[in-house]
């Protein structure tokens, strides 16, 4: 019930754009010496911790550009959907009916990009998400939608065949919430374990729960070797940390939606500790003198974090459309096709379906209540 009426809310609000945009070229070009360009995603709610960092590497992309004086200057619009696909449905039809964005850096979530990847292809705005990662978004046909980080289809498989390599499990637990991104990885955590041999139960609860000692009780009695978990930090933490008061010792590994240091204050750094995180992004070690990493600490006076590379390269690629001279939203979407720069976060460069040329996945393990980058999931090594 929930996802219908999502895609009714999206259908409607469809409607709507369209009578304001009237599906024209001029969608979004506003005052042509000032482009609004959107950011969507989870700014206050339990997994902002993920989207503030991608939100800051924006920023600091289009404040730099700005500071040029260029003919055409870009206006950061934020849109706080706090991850709620049927949020993100009605601020869409404000950004674009109303605020007349030009286009979108992102969505930050892949159920929200799923939700509003409709509306902003019928109203010709372009999109690059810096962290969206579900597989099927770029199956939908859209022309208008891009991603800088790699797919659950390559990160999936990578964690999975790096704990198979790491760990030779005689058997593994597949968990997940039931949300877009979470279901989505975990069916990659499965099919890649089946294809090498691994026996593997599985379970799923609601996003909303709170109480996971079903599942934990399903797991105790499987005796894994590993579990997987496809979901957030808010969920990942509670879960862990259950596990573990549960005398639950299996290796627990996860994706991208949990590399933060709230997984493991959400566990306690006991429970969270040599847990594995696997990541589509590269983010510095703290107290990197790299350049993109001494000019994020100078303006937001922390380290770089999750996806925050992602969201300056996401930013850097309309800012480059821009500077080619696009200054509508069409013009810009016909930009990114030729897009091809090295970023801050990798090469930046966008295949004809809008996935991103490069699709390296790093893991993570928390060491010392820390979590410590070991390297591409190829190289990495288990410390323990």
């Amino acid at each position: 019930m929930r996802f219908g009426r999502v895609f009714a809310v999206a259908a409607a609000a469809s409607l709507a754009l369209a009578g304001c945009a009237g599906g024209s070229s001029s969608s979004g070009s506003g005052d042509s010496s000032t482009l609004k360009i959107g950011f969507m995603g989870d700014l206050t709610g339990e997994n902002s911790g993920i989207v503030i960092p991608p939100r800051n590497g924006a920023k600091l992309a289009i404040d730099e550009y700005n500071k040029t004086n260029p003919a055409i200057k870009l206006e950061l619009k934020e849109y706080d959907s706090q991850g709620k696909p049927e949020q993100a449905t009605s601020l869409i039809a404000t950004a674009v009916g109303q605020d007349k964005i030009t286009a979108l850096i992102g969505p930050a979530f892949s159920g929200e990009s799923k939700a509003i990847g409709g509306q902003l292809e019928q109203n010709k705005i372009p999109s690059v998400s810096p962290s969206a990662t579900n597989a099927g978004l770029s199956s939908n046909g859209w022309k208008y939608w891009h991603r800088v980080v790699a797919s659950d289809a390559s990160q999936g498989p990578a964690i999975a065949n790096f704990l198979v390599t790491a760990k030779s499990p005689k058997k593994a637990y597949i968990i997940s919430d039931d949300q877009e991104y979470s279901v989505g990885l975990a069916d990659n955590f499965e099919k890649t374990l089946k294809e090498k041999n691994v026996p593997t139960e599985r379970d799923k609860f609601a996003k909303d729960a709170s109480d996971y000692s079903s599942t934990v009780q399903k797991v105790k009695a499987a005796n894994p070797d590993i579990i997987l978990f496809g979901g957030y930090y808010a969920q990942g933490g509670r879960l862990l940390k259950q596990l573990r008061d549960g005398q639950v010792t299996a290796t627990f590994a996860t994706g991208d939606g949990s590399l933060d240091a709230q997984l493991i204050s959400g566990a306690g750094a006991a429970a969270a500790e040599k847990a594995v995180v696997g990541c589509p992004c590269n983010i510095p070690d703290a107290g990197s003198t790299d350049e993109f990493s001494t000019k994020y600490k100078a303006a937001f006076n922390v380290d770089p974090a999750i996806y925050s590379s992602e969201g300056y390269d996401a930013a850097t690629a309309i800012i480059n459309a821009v500077k080619s001279g696009a200054n509508t939203s069409e013009k810009i979407n016909e930009a990114l096709k030729t897009i091809d720069f090295k970023g801050a976060s990798k090469q930046i460069k966008f295949k004809e379906n809008g996935e991103p040329s490069t699709e390296a996945i790093n893991i993570y393990q928390v060491t010392g209540g820390v979590l410590k980058n070991l390297g591409v999931s190829t190289e990495a090594k288990l410390n323990g």
